[in-house]
């Protein structure tokens, strides 16, 4: 009776394990979230379904993330034709006035929202650390998670190869 017991828990405990396991690798759809962007609309997680989207979490204090902005810009210029976004969201410790002031004298080509709250951070898991950077497929499942800067090589490559997916 104990022997058949045990077998069964450690089967349970095998196969719950996993299934943890699989879920964590498989992909996950982006959290539905809402952006206040700087000249005050809004857009939302859904409204990137059918495009691939580059979501970028940064601020203006941090040097890394300032250093890799050139190349989410370039980035976005080579493949915003063929259904390619970015939203760039800035922290919510960094003020306003200073990302607007980036995002004018850097002349950002996408969205940029400000996440007051710090609501979005906490919704795409709870980031703290930037640069933090998602890439999303067109059915808005995260694809590739980046902390620090990407390797845009890598980077464009499965850019192309999703954007080249039905």
């Amino acid at each position: 009776m104990v022997t058949t017991y045990l077998r069964f828990t450690s089967r349970w405990l095998l196969f719950t394990l996993l299934g943890v396991l699989l879920t964590a690798c498989s992909s996950q759809v982006a959290p539905e979230s809402n952006f206040v962007l700087l000249d005050g609309s809004k857009t939302s997680t859904s409204q990137f379904r059918g495009k691939v989207t580059l979501v970028n979490f940064w601020a203006t204090s941090c040097t890394t993330c300032v250093a890799e902005m050139p190349q989410i810009i370039s980035t976005y210029q080579q493949y915003q034709s063929r259904g390619f976004e970015t939203m760039a969201v800035a922290m919510s410790y960094d003020p306003p006035s200073y990302v607007v002031n980036f995002t004018q004298t850097r002349k950002l080509p996408f969205k940029v929202a400000l996440d007051n709250t710090g609501a979005v951070a906490k919704a795409w898991g709870d980031i703290q650390l930037t640069p933090t950077t998602f890439l999303l497929d067109k059915q808005g499942a995260i694809v590739k998670r980046y902390v620090g800067t990407p390797d845009f090589k890598e980077l464009n490559a499965l850019i192309d190869k999703l954007l080249a997916a039905t």
